[in-house]
């Protein structure tokens, strides 16, 4: 089964290589590219002031050094954490494994790798500042949380996602057909179809009828409200998780 990736090509090896050990054939077909922000004078700011914020939270590993200064994590570090100090939240397995590569512990970790089911992991928010680095497109459910929560959010722009230039190679395989699509955010649903639209081809009708695997329940809702139905969804919100569910799906097709 050929199976296409759509996240960014920095991203993608790992993924390919757990797809080609569990008997696929990955597809590298980029739409998205990460890039961060420069000279960052408000991360800079809340980098001399981290002691004033309750939480950061990191929503995507993205947020993390070598993406963004990493200076960043060097100060955070450097700070008291725990009851007494700022404490770090991460969403999913491999931003915490990202931030422990900085030896940063996360504080919390959601079970459900949402944005959404982080906040009742954070206790009593009234009065208290969370910083939320992220990228320049994130959705609102977060911060807006917080708020209700009585907490004050900073978000601060440290990343933007981007669409990628067109690779041939799998530009010409989906054009042939590919058994599997996999969107790992809605950024990539978006930008697939901008691709698929730019040369040609109807991204709701391509050859060879795709299977569209979607890496959880944020994804898919941009998925379907795309027009895409013939959708499956992983029960781990991670690459493994996507893994798993071509292995089982492979019998649905």
């Amino acid at each position: 089964m050929k199976v296409l990736l759509t996240r960014p090509r920095a991203q993608a090896d790992d993924f390919a290589d757990k797809l080609r050990a569990a008997g696929f054939e990955p597809i590298l077909f980029p739409v998205i590219e990460i890039r961060p922000v420069e000279d960052n004078a408000a991360l800079m700011r809340a980098i001399e002031h981290l002691e004033k914020y309750a939480w950061v939270i990191f929503t995507s590993v993205n947020a993390v050094p070598p993406t963004v200064s990493p200076h960043f994590l060097q100060k955070l570090g450097e700070c008291p954490t725990g009851t007494r100090g700022v404490r770090v939240a991460a969403i999913g397995p491999k931003t915490a494994a990202a931030l422990r590569q900085h030896r940063i512990e996360p504080n919390f970790i959601p079970e459900e790798y949402v944005a959404e089911a982080i906040l009742p992991g954070l206790g009593d928010l009234q009065g208290k500042w969370v910083l939320l680095p992220r990228a320049e497109i994130a959705r609102a459910d977060l911060p807006e949380a917080i708020v209700k929560a009585g907490g004050i959010p900073h978000e601060i722009i440290v990343y933007r996602t981007l669409p990628a230039n067109v690779d041939p190679d799998g530009l010409n395989a989906l054009k042939n057909g590919v058994d599997v699509v996999t969107f790992t955010s809605a950024s990539t649903v978006e930008n697939f179809i901008a691709l698929c639209k730019q040369h040609r081809l109807d991204p709701l009708n391509l050859p060879n009828n795709p299977l569209f695997a979607c890496i959880g329940p944020i994804t898919e809702q941009a998925a379907r409200e795309a027009g895409f139905e013939k959708i499956v969804v992983a029960k781990e919100y991670t690459t493994d998780g996507l893994v798993s569910l071509l292995v089982a799906s492979q019998i649905v097709k």
